[in-house]
């Protein structure tokens, strides 16, 4: 934006204080369904985790156990598995700290991870991570590679190295909202409370993980993985335990000890489910809240009795969710080309789809996101679909107020001594060297939220002569006529015109009359 000259007029410092509470009232504007979304995630995560680290116990108490009855065998893994136990529960520590770090900037000294009331803050993930200095965020970053790497040189298949690499990736997306990020900013910064602790459990959950595929391992390597055929328990491994509803929930129910020469029966609650690709199970959900695919597997004996063992395994289904944002501010200007962006999360930007439902706008996509332009003044509604595993599906319904364009302001542009340009507003002198060398007058409206030129038609200069009369005169288009010239140059030190009736037109063409009288002062 082009600088200006002298203070800031009162309808400027009006204008900055609106702004200012509007981005207040934008930040505050956070869908409660959306955060309550997130809660409802975050205690999915926790159960998930619970039962990780509980199944990981069940691992280190049978080599502990196998430790005394052979102690020469298994005492090199023995020791690999609390080496990864330290591990793990230092950095899963160190996780927990910052999300209690994070509840306490929002919510005070007294505040619980498990009842966040300022869930909408939007500052104290920033401040507990991003503080120049202080942030935690580079050193989160640093710790979980560091665990990233000393797990990966512990697991030998290629399948599980590929999944726990990317639990744990910290590479940040190539995404034009992204550019210029590092790792910690894209994950932490502008995110709610609720949103950051979901994220912190999910980093929780999948050192969790991470450290259960390590054990897998090292128990194979001492054979307790023979040991504990006679010990066969079901397992539900879902791709995912949230799911976005018209999503699909998949998941494979398999034994932990498995006989590659039968496959076992599955029931679904008492019907006997077709067994395909190694147990894969999917269903569409169409309903919300909180679910249980629950069952049994039969496998037959060697002996001909039946060995039959029960699984239950919880998920989620959320209602789908986008967020629409107008670029510069909260409504939309009629005949005037508005850069907007919009996003889903977990569905990438080239399967998101934004289109307008009510008629009133032209819509384009761009590389950073939609321009959009009304046609006439009052609402544009638009649609969000989002592609799903090759279906459409509609993730949210947004409505915008639109406006007329506001009036521009006028002025006289002009370029200092350094060839920077200028904008006499008035208010203070203006030099008779620069006023000769202009060529006339335009308009533009920047005012801190919109910067749009306006093409000025015509405008007039009033002088007074030394007995105190007006003499108006009228310019050529935009220019400055040859009658306005040459008073200029019989004007004196500290003389005074005015520049009034500007007419102007903007890009939604509409003609105005500018209310606004630009005094100018010869010095």
């Amino acid at each position: 934006m082009a600088a200006s000259i002298g203070p800031e007029s009162p309808r400027q410092k009006m204008i900055n204080l609106m702004y200012i509470i509007l981005m207040a009232m934008l930040a505050l504007n956070v869908s409660s369904d959306v955060l309550n979304g997130f809660s409802l995630v975050d205690e999915s995560l926790n159960r998930s985790t619970a039962n990780s680290t509980t199944q990981n116990q069940v691992l280190y108490n049978d080599m502990a156990d196998f430790l005394k009855k052979n102690p020469e065998k298994v005492k090199e893994w023995f020791d690999k598995a609390q080496y990864v136990r330290k591990m793990s529960d230092s950095l899963y520590a160190y996780v927990d700290y910052l999300k209690i770090r994070i509840v306490r900037e929002a919510d005070g000294a007294e505040a619980d991870v498990k009842n966040i009331q300022n869930k909408e803050d939007l500052e104290a993930a920033n401040s507990v991570m991003l503080a120049p200095g202080t942030g935690q965020g580079n050193k989160l970053f640093k710790a979980i590679n560091l665990y990233k790497k000393a797990i990966l040189g512990m697991v030998d298949d290629s399948v599980q190295r590929q999944i726990i690499s990317s639990n744990l990736s910290t590479k940040v997306p190539r995404r034009s909202t992204t550019i210029g990020k590092n790792w910690q900013e894209y994950i932490f910064e502008n995110t709610p409370v609720a949103a950051a602790i979901t994220l912190l459990t999910k980093m929780q959950n999948d050192i969790r993980y991470a450290e259960g595929e390590v054990l897998h391992t090292l128990v194979k390597y001492i054979d307790v993985k023979d040991i504990r055929v006679n010990e066969v328990n079901a397992y539900v491994i879902p791709s995912a335990q949230t799911i976005v509803r018209g999503g699909k929930f998949s998941a494979q129910i398999i034994l932990a000890a498995v006989d590659s020469t039968q496959k076992p029966s599955i029931y679904i609650g008492n019907k006997l489910f077709p067994s395909r690709r190694n147990g894969l199970y999917e269903a569409i959900c169409n309903n919300t809240g909180e679910f249980t695919l629950a069952g049994y597997l039969e496998l037959n004996r060697g002996d001909g009795g039946i060995l039959r063992r029960n699984f239950s395994q919880k998920y989620t289904v959320v209602d789908p969710s986008a967020t629409v944002s107008a670029t510069m501010m909260n409504v939309l200007y009629a005949g005037y080309d508005n850069p907007m962006s919009v996003s889903v999360p977990g569905v990438p930007s080239q399967s998101v789809q934004m289109i307008v439902t009510n008629g009133n706008g032209a819509l384009r996509k761009t590389p950073e996101g939609y321009i959009v332009r009304p046609s006439k003044i009052g609402q544009t509604e638009f649609s969000v679909m989002a592609n799903l595993e090759g279906r459409t599906q509609l993730m949210g319904k947004f409505v915008y107020r639109v406006r007329q364009l506001p009036d521009p302001m006028p002025f006289i542009e002009y370029n200092d001594a350094n060839g920077n340009s200028k904008r006499y507003r008035g208010g203070s002198g203006l030099s008779k060297a620069v006023l000769m060398e202009s060529d006339g007058i335009v308009a533009a409206i920047d005012d801190g939220l919109l910067n749009v030129n306006f093409r000025v038609l015509s405008f007039e200069t009033v002088f007074f002569d030394n007995m105190g009369n007006a003499v108006p005169e009228v310019s050529a288009g935009n220019k400055f006529s040859s009658r306005q010239r040459e008073v200029f140059r019989r004007l004196s030190r500290n003389k005074r015109f005015y520049i009034s009736r500007v007419r102007a037109v903007g890009p939604d063409g509409i003609e105005r009359l500018l209310p606004t009288t630009l005094e100018v002062i010869v010095n």
